[in-house]
């Protein structure tokens, strides 16, 4: 059992540690990957892609019932404790939103492993409309999609227009309960591998060579001016369609980003804003969920 810091969301299956034993009767694949450390303890090397893939795959199978999920060694392989941890936080805002005819999510950004819709309706059996600026990322998701059986329940949409978040995307009408978002972190691909050296080296790895443990492409990690130039065009976008989503929700990496994000939702007229801390492991992250 790896064990992990009591942290995550009551509700999260992974809140006290990983049964790797479990794991690797349910997932084979991930038994190459499993090891004694020096410390005794039964673990993974969480500096190798591919383990970090073979892991979450297992999780995703034995705790989700999710039988395919592939995706390019490139692209960018979630951290399902994390993942989840976000749907759990925000399931009491999407019961706030009072919904008639089922739950409709809306996921910007979904990335080629379909993430977020997958676990939302494993979890709640969630709807949702997913989209991204990838063609490719798409194509795979919509793989994804396909293998588990959930064409009904979730839906892709290309955003053509890199500048654009809601533009461009929702039907005239259309309503959400939730709009949910990782946004990317980076400014540049170089300020991408300074993280990534820096998480190497808390790992105690060298880092001659730069390899992203959770791998990912630009587009998934980067965007010009970095997530808070992203986070405050998707601020200003919610208050151009305030009616397409009941809550607007994010994820937020850097804590001081926090206050003038606030600011913002004041002048553009969000009539309640909430930050929501999550404990993930290791890391503090939180969502910022506002509604007009």
């Amino acid at each position: 059992m790896i064990k992990t810091t009591p942290n995550f969301h009551p509700k999260n299956k992974h809140k006290s540690g990983y049964d790797l034993e479990a794991l690797c009767n349910v997932y084979p694949e991930l038994k190459p990957f499993v090891f004694e450390n020096r410390h005794q303890t039964v673990t993974i090397d969480f500096a190798k892609p591919k383990a970090v893939k073979a892991l979450n795959t297992a999780l995703l199978l034995k705790d989700y019932g999710i039988k395919f999920w592939e995706f390019p060694e490139e692209n960018l392989c979630p951290p399902i404790p994390g993942r989840v941890d976000y749907l759990h936080h925000i399931a009491h805002l999407v019961k706030k939103a009072n919904t008639e005819n089922g739950v409709k999510i809306l996921d910007i950004g979904t990335g080629a492993s379909c993430i977020y819709p997958l676990l939302g309706y494993a979890e709640y059996n969630w709807e949702f409309v997913a989209t991204d600026i990838d063609g490719a990322s798409l194509k795979n998701a919509q793989r994804i999609i396909d293998k588990n059986k959930m064409g009904n329940a979730i839906k892709l949409r290309h955003q053509e227009d890199s500048a654009e978040i809601f533009n461009g995307i929702l039907d005239e009408g259309e309503t959400f309960a939730v709009s949910i978002c990782n946004p990317p972190f980076f400014n540049s691909e170089e300020e991408a591998d300074e993280a990534t050296t820096k998480k190497l080296k808390n790992l105690g790895k060298k880092t001659d060579k730069i390899v992203r443990n959770f791998s990912g492409t630009n587009n998934e990690l980067c965007y010009k001016g970095g997530e808070k130039a992203f986070l405050h065009t998707y601020l200003y976008e919610s208050s151009l369609h305030k009616e397409s989503c009941k809550w607007f929700t994010t994820l937020v990496s850097k804590k001081d980003l926090i206050k003038g994000m606030q600011k913002s939702l004041t002048k553009l007229g969000a009539t309640e804003v909430k930050v929501i801390n999550m404990g993930q492991g290791n890391k503090v992250s939180r969502i910022l969920a506002w509604t007009f």
